[in-house]
C-alpha cells in the first residue's frame, strides 16, 4: 500500500483545511489513522477510522473541530479541520494498519504504511 497525502496549506487561525490521502494498492480490510508532528515535538496520533468507516477515534483535543472519513470506493481517507489553532501546525501524516483486532489506534507501531506527510500552518 502507498499512501500519498495532500491538502496542506497556510491558514489563518479559525479557519479550516481538509487533507486527503489517496491509497494505491491493496486498501481493503486497513485500518486508516491521521498523526501529526510539530516541530521539536513528537509525532502524535490525531484521528483513527476503522475499514468500514462506522468507528472513529480521535484524540480529546480534536474531537468536534477534525472529522476523519473515508472513501472505499476511492481508496481515499480524509481529515476535515475545523476552527484550526495555531497549535494545530505540524506536519500530518496519514498511515494504515491492517485491521485485526484489538486495533491499537493511538499506536503509531501498529501501522505499517506511511504517506510522505503535509505541511499546515496556522497563523495567528
Amino acid at each position: 500500500v502507498q499512501l500519498q497525502a495532500s491538502g496542506g496549506g497556510l491558514v489563518q487561525a479559525g479557519g479550516s483545511l481538509r487533507l486527503s490521502c489517496a491509497a494505491s494498492g491493496r486498501f481493503s480490510n486497513y485500518v486508516m489513522g491521521w498523526f501529526r508532528q510539530a516541530p521539536g515535538k513528537e509525532r502524535e496520533f490525531v484521528a483513527g477510522i476503522n475499514f468500514s468507516g462506522d468507528f472513529k477515534y480521535y484524540t480529546d483535543s480534536m474531537k468536534g473541530r477534525f472529522t476523519i472519513s473515508r472513501d472505499n470506493a476511492k481508496n481515499t481517507v480524509y481529515l476535515q479541520m475545523n476552527s484550526l489553532k495555531p497549535e494545530d501546525t505540524a506536519v500530518y501524516y496519514c498511515a494504515a494498519q491492517f485491521e485485526s483486532p484489538p486495533v491499537q489506534y493511538t499506536n503509531y507501531a501498529k501501522y505499517l504504511y506511511w504517506g510522505q506527510g503535509t505541511l499546515v500552518t496556522v497563523s495567528s
